[in-house]
This record gives structure tokens, C-alpha cells and sequence, in this order.
């Protein structure tokens, strides 16, 4: 699977050789945005079309368009494991944003 972006926005990106098109969708919001093309070319036109629909319609709504990801987000976990990463990123000489941030850049 391959990825692209525009404007923020991350898509992945699959082919169907059956049908002989790309599939895009925009998986860094909750909304659902997708697109299709027949060459990279008529994707990345697909996907920079379907971002300013997007747009288009939240601003007729008067809705914000909901923003890629913000980099931040909550994670609940045991206490003793909070302890273990915080010793961790200790050990490291980081914060435990840092040791995590770090960490989890090693496995995505």
C-alpha cells in the first residue's frame, strides 16, 4: 500500500487491477474522503479535487472542515507501566513524550 498527501491530508492508495483504477482515502480524520483515477496523474487531480469538495461543502454548512491529525492524543495506561516508561525515558535522559515519541517513530 502506498501513501500520498496534499495539504496536510494523508491517503493511502491501493490498485484494483480488475478494474484497472487506483484508490484513494484520507486517513487522517474522521471524515470520509475518497477518490479514484486511472493513472497517478488523474489520482492526484482525484485527490486534490476531493480535498477542495470537502472544503467546499464544510464551508456551504458552516462547519470547519475537520484538520489532519494535531499530534497529539491520550493513551491510558497501567500505573506500573507508567512508571516502567518514565524510568525508561529517565534512563535516557528524555521526557516521557520524548521516549514515546521516539519509540513508536521505530515502529510505524
Amino acid at each position: 500500500m502506498s501513501t500520498m498527501t496534499h495539504k496536510g491530508y494523508v491517503a493511502t492508495v491501493e490498485l484494483d487491477e480488475d478494474a484497472g483504477l487506483f484508490h484513494g482515502e484520507v486517513v487522517n480524520t474522521r471524515d470520509v474522503l475518497t477518490f479514484q483515477g486511472g493513472t497517478v496523474e488523474e489520482l492526484k487531480v482525484a485527490f486534490a479535487d476531493t480535498v477542495a469538495d470537502y472544503e467546499d461543502w464544510c464551508k456551504e454548512r458552516g462547519k470547519e472542515p475537520e484538520r489532519p491529525y494535531s499530534g497529539n492524543f491520550t493513551v491510558r495506561i497501567s500505573p506500573e507501566l507508567h512508571r516502567r516508561v518514565a524510568a525508561a525515558a529517565a534512563s535516557k535522559g528524555t521526557s516521557i513524550n520524548g521516549f514515546i515519541s521516539e519509540t513508536l517513530g521505530h515502529v510505524a
